[in-house]
Order: C-alpha cells, then sequence, then structure tokens
C-alpha cells in the first residue's frame, strides 16, 4: 500500500462448485457460485515460496475450502505475493479473517481482507484514514486492532522499507466513511506506545495536488530572500505595504537573534502578493538584489528542485546523443589525458574520463564524448578492437542506465518468448481445488 490510495483488492474469478450430494438441486451451481463470490478472501505479504497447497492446509482447518489461486507473473510464472482463497459460504470466510489475520507463513505476516468486486469502492478515498507518527513498534496487526473498533476494514497497512522497518505512517479503509470519521474523532491525537499520533482522512494524490494548483494560483503568502543584515520586519512590512493589506511579517533568526537574511510576508488578498512579486523580485533594497516568489512548502520547492534537475539531465543527454562512448579493456595506466589523446584523431572532444574507484585507482572504463554522432561513429569503426599498448580497446556508444536495463528486460522476454514453456493453455488461471474436489461441467 502506497502513500497514496490503498485500495482493496478484486476478486479472483471462482468457479462453479460442484453439488456434495446426489440430493442436489438443479440450480445448486449457480447458488453456489454466488456463495462463494461473496467468501472470498484476498492474501497479501506472502512470502513468493507460498504455494496453493501450503495456503489450503491453513486455511481448510477454519471450513471448507471451494478453491485457491496464488497469482503469478503471466511470463515467468513467479509468485506475485498474493492469493485469492475462496470459501463456501461468507461464515468460513470470517473466521479465517478474524482467527488468520496476520498469521506468519514462511516468516512472514500475511495480511488478510475481503476481496473487492466493486472497482469504485477499490479506488474511492472514502472511508480510507491515513495515520502519521506511529511508533517504530507499530505493526500490522497492532494497527488493525487499534481501529477495528469503528468499523468494519477492508485493508489496513504499516508502510514499511525495504528491509521491512515502519516508515512510520500507514493507511485503514474502512467500508464506510462514518466509520473513518468516528476513527479519526476517537484516535486522532492520543498516545499509541507513548507516541502521539495524527489521524485524517487520507487525501489521494490527484486530490492534493489539484489542492497545490488551486493555491500555487491564488496565493497570498510571499518569500524573500538575500535581505541585507540590517533590514527589520518593521522596515520588511514598510517596502511591501504599498502593494497592499499585510496580515503578517515572518523574519527567522540565529539562535544569537541575528536575522537569517529572509523572510515572509502574507497578504490579505492574492492580487496584492502578485504584484509584490511582480514589482520587487530582483529589485534593489539597501544595496543587494532581492529574490521575491510565491512561497512554497519545502516539499513543493524540492519536487519543483527534481524536476528542473531531471529536465536539465535529460537536455544534457539528448544534446550529446549518439556522440558518446563507452570504453573498457584498457590499461590501468591509462589516464584522462591518454585517453583524450588515443581518440582526438576523430572528431571534437568534449569530455574525456577514466573512471575511478574512493582510492584514486582506475576501474578499467571510461567515456570520450564528441561534439557530433558522426565523430562517435568512426572513433567505433577505428578503435574498437585496436591493441592499445598490450590490450584490445572494446568501443561503444555509451547508454543510460534506463536504457540498459530496457535492453536486458527485452532481450529476457525475447529469450523467455522463444523457450520451451510447453503447450498453450487457454480460459481461466488454475486454481487449487481440495483433494476430492470434482469441478462442475
Amino acid at each position: 500500500m502506497s502513500e497514496a490510495s490503498s485500495p482493496a483488492p478484486a476478486a479472483a474469478p471462482v468457479p462453479a462448485a460442484a453439488p456434495t450430494s446426489a440430493e442436489a438441486p438443479a440450480s445448486a451451481p449457480a447458488a453456489t457460485e454466488s456463495a462463494i463470490s461473496n467468501a472470498s478472501l484476498y492474501v497479501g505479504e506472502l512470502d513468493p515460496s507460498v504455494t496453493e497447497a501450503i495456503l489450503f492446509e491453513l486455511f481448510n482447518m477454519v471450513g471448507p475450502v471451494a478453491s485457491i489461486r496464488v497469482c503469478r507473473d503471466a511470463i515467468t510464472r513467479r509468485s506475485l505475493g498474493y492469493a485469492y482463497v475462496n470459501f463456501h459460504n461468507r461464515a468460513d470466510g470470517e473466521r479465517a479473517l478474524d482467527m488468520l489475520n496476520y498469521t506468519l507463513i514462511k516468516d512472514k505476516e500475511c495480511r488478510i481482507m475481503w476481496s473487492q468486486r466493486d472497482p469504485a469502492l477499490r479506488r474511492s478515498s472514502k472511508g480510507n484514514v491515513f495515520i502519521k507518527n506511529l511508533d517504530a513498534t507499530i505493526d500490522n496487526k497492532a494497527l488493525h486492532d487499534t481501529f477495528a473498533a469503528f468499523g468494519d476494514i477492508l485493508s489496513c497497512k504499516v508502510v514499511t522499507d525495504q528491509q521491512g522497518v515502519s516508515r512510520g505512517f500507514g493507511f485503514v479503509h474502512y467500508e464506510t466513511e462514518e466509520a473513518a470519521l468516528q476513527a479519526i474523532k476517537n484516535v486522532n491525537g492520543m498516545l499509541l506506545n507513548d507516541t502521539k499520533v495524527f489521524v485524517g482522512l487520507h487525501i489521494s494524490r490527484a486530490e492534493r495536488e489539484a489542492h497545490m494548483e488551486e493555491a500555487r494560483a491564488n496565493f497570498t503568502n510571499v518569500y524573500v530572500k538575500d535581505l541585507d543584515a540590517d533590514v527589520d520586519a518593521d522596515e520588511l512590512k514598510a517596502l511591501f505595504e504599498k502593494y497592499g493589506e499585510i496580515t503578517s511579517v515572518y523574519m527567522p533568526a540565529h539562535d544569537d537573534g541575528t536575522p537569517r537574511g529572509f523572510g515572509f510576508i502574507n497578504f490579505a488578498d492574492h492580487e496584492a502578493a502578485r504584484t509584490a512579486v511582480k514589482e520587487l523580485h530582483e529589485s534593489e533594497f539597501k544595496g543587494k538584489k532581492l529574490y521575491v516568489s510565491r512561497a512554497q512548502k519545502k516539499t513543493e520547492r524540492e519536487k519543483e528542485l527534481r524536476v528542473q534537475y531531471e529536465q536539465t539531465k535529460m537536455e544534457k543527454l539528448s544534446k550529446f546523443q549518439g556522440g558518446n562512448l563507452y570504453i573498457k579493456n584498457f590499461d590501468e595506466t591509462m589516464d584522462d589525458d591518454m585517453l583524450r589523446q588515443e581518440f582526438a584523431p576523430y572528431g571534437t572532444i568534449t569530455s574525456a574520463r577514466v573512471m575511478r574507484d574512493d582510492k584514486g585507482a582506475s576501474l578499467g572504463f571510461g567515456f570520450v564524448c564528441y561534439s557530433a554522432p558522426a565523430e562517435a561513429t568512426t572513433a567505433i569503426a577505428e578503435m574498437n578492437g585496436r591493441m592499445v599498448g598490450k590490450k584490445p580497446l572494446y568501443v561503444v556508444l555509451a547508454q543510460r542506465r534506463d536504457q540498459r536495463r530496457q535492453q536486458i528486460e527485452a532481450t529476457k522476454r525475447q529469450w523467455q518468448g522463444g523457450a520451451p514453456m510447453g503447450p498453450h493453455v487457454y480460459g481461466p488461471p488454475p486454481m487449487y481445488y481440495p483433494p476430492g474436489y470434482v469441478q462442475q461441467r
């Protein structure tokens, strides 16, 4: 489950069950299918080695199991880490949910919930609660036990890192919005394991971005930096108030009380703030050129900087696309100047670099970037396989990491597609049925 909404899972396809006795009426298969569809459980957080047979042994102790399916990758057939368990009746499903949720299977705590057929309900943020400031000892079960008192839970999860350590926040998705509101009312601000938690309605990423767009379009808070050390709050207010009514001025200070050189001015309306930014940005005040802009939250600013960095990076990569060479298998005595000298006859070199480890030792490979792709092509033709010292050079066009990954994945898919995989089987995915169970035809 991500910080974005954590929807409840879809229900697995359920086959019709066979009549259990000769006296079963003709309508039994349809009725049984309907019953099973209301008794389908999603079982997540599974170890990849967990099979249908292992799950059957566990869940059949609670009640007769109709079918089980571990979901797998269509090509590799590796487990995707979740399964669907279908009971003959909902009462058995309820007992399994109550008794087996968060049970250790292959040393991993499984997470069980009702599978949800309604995609609108799965995607809806109504009833979805976000909890943060969780103590590191709060796990899925502890979170579930805390919030189960307020209503039926569709899904519940503490978000963890790759090592399984809690990241300090989680989600609880209730069946109804009323239950979510009750949870917020009763738990927000209370202590869980001596830590005060925040509990609020989850806001989807789309809603958050829409709210940020609205805030950007109607901002009233202005940020100013590069202020002279002598400027105080009164002078800052006097500078900005000519553009409209100011509700507050804030100038952060160092521990010794001296200003940190920036501040925030909040206007009563957006138009005044917009005009102040337009008129005062890059203007001079007390001999210093000011930087004035809409105030941003730290997370928003960091996101904007990341986007700018990626754009600049891609522009540079695009500029030298086809002109950057990867060279390996050269002698450890090779340095940047020697590498440049070897490749200089074939065009204008913008950079040449031998890659080294933390101690300065050559890693045996490097890069040469030409000003034009045609020059790089000539260098490959002339230098690939040429003996430099006692070794033949390996010279190819350099690839970005994402390009190499895509190429490797494409090669793997091609190999898997051509590998003997047995006869094709058409129809629904394979299901696991209890011993002695015969599927109704």
